[in-house]
This record gives C-alpha cells, sequence and structure tokens, in this order.
C-alpha cells in the first residue's frame, strides 16, 4: 500500500513547478508554505528537462553533472554557475559516487530493503560539511543542504522514489528535479527496471531564496 495516492499528482515536474510557483508567489518575502507534498508520474529525464530563464539547458546540465560526480570544463563552469541558481546548500556531490553505488548494490541484492537512501545533511569538507549530525550548525549553508534524503525503493516492478526536502526555493525547483531525474534513471538502468513515479515532500516552500536562512 502507497498512500502517497492522497496527494496531489502531476503529470510531470513541469505541471508541479508552475503549482509550486503559483501557491508560494507572494509580496512578502518571508511566505513560507509548509509541508507540502507533491507526486511525479513520470520522473525520466526527458520529461524532467524544464527550462527556464534561470535555468536554460546549458544551465541545469552543467549543475546535473557537477552533482553527479561527472566532469565538467571550466568554460561550463564560467558560463552557468550563478549564486541566483544556489550554493552550498545545492551541492550534493560530496560521495555521490559510492551513496549511488550502495543503493544499487542495495537493490540488488534485497530487493525489499528500505535501506536504499541517499543522505545528504552531513556532507564532507568537499561540500562544506565535517561529518555526521553530531557536527550540525545552522550558520553554516554548506551542512545545511535543501534535499536531506532520497528514500529508493522497488514496487509494482518500478524503481521509485520519496524525497525529503528541508528547503525548497520554487524557482530552483528545475535544477533540483533534473538532478534527481538524472540519477534516479541511472539507477533505474543498473537495475533493469522502469521508473515509477517520484514524491517530493517537502517542508520549507518559498518562492525564491530572500526569505530568512533558506
Amino acid at each position: 500500500m502507497n498512500l502517497n495516492t492522497g496527494f496531489m499528482h502531476f503529470p510531470t515536474a513541469k505541471e508541479l513547478y508552475d503549482h509550486i510557483r503559483s501557491i508560494s508567489k507572494s509580496e512578502d518575502s518571508e511566505f513560507v508554505v509548509r509541508n507540502f507534498v507533491g507526486v511525479i508520474e513520470d520522473v525520466s529525464v526527458s520529461a524532467s528537462t524544464v527550462e527556464t530563464t534561470l535555468f536554460p539547458l546549458g544551465a541545469l546540465e552543467y549543475y546535473t553533472k557537477k552533482n553527479m560526480g561527472w566532469d565538467y570544463t571550466q568554460e561550463e563552469k564560467e558560463t552557468w554557475q550563478l549564486a541566483e541558481r544556489g550554493g552550498e546548500q545545492g551541492d550534493y556531490r560530496a560521495g555521490i559516487t559510492a551513496k549511488i553505488e550502495n543503493v544499487i548494490s542495495c537493490l540488488k541484492n534485497e530487493p525489499l530493503s528500505k535501506r536504499a537512501t541517499i543522505t545528504f545533511p552531513f556532507s564532507g569538507e568537499a561540500a562544506g560539511g565535517t561529518g555526521g549530525s553530531e557536527t550540525s550548525d545552522w550558520t553554516k549553508p554548506g551542512i545545511n543542504k535543501c534535499c536531506r534524503e532520497l528514500h529508493l525503493y522497488l514496487e509494482d516492478g518500478k524503481l521509485k522514489c520519496t524525497a525529503i526536502v528541508r528547503m525548497q526555493n520554487a524557482n530552483i525547483f528545475v535544477k533540483n528535479i533534473h538532478f534527481f531525474a538524472t540519477l534516479l534513471e541511472h539507477v533505474a538502468c543498473e537495475l533493469k527496471v522502469p521508473l515509477g513515479e517520484y514524491t517530493h515532500w517537502i517542508t520549507n516552500l518559498c518562492y525564491d531564496r530572500n526569505a530568512t536562512s533558506c
């Protein structure tokens, strides 16, 4: 039984993006929508590539390469890296290759496992972190990642995922979902299973990066 049937469902990332922008837009820069949950039916990379003025295709592909731990050029960095597109809190690359390999191994060896998780809260020094939860420090953006965990699981013969997101800036969602979709498509390919739906749980939803202590 999957109770995400009770949440709002969206065909693709584009519809969810439009919705969270509409409900979070306000003249009050501190306006916050709390505990939003949405389900994306098609989370393939092609369906999750949502170009915007802030994130043209080149920017989406650059940030995804970076977060997947893939090679990118200095030219790409100089062209696409901007503070408005997110900083240390959206840098998920520390240890990402090993984290992805771990979930693949988990679900290959134990398809019923509930331990196929990718966690981001406390990263290594490469991403501004220092270790485990005992080193938590709210003043350091690099430790306080926006996405906290990805929970991957096999259900109905498909790879599905639930993301737990501490803070979602609506305008930056397209960058996040492009990365998550790429990661999930890679894992599904390794497991030789199709992709299922993706559940996006947001504790704090703001329109942009102007709110305090995002």
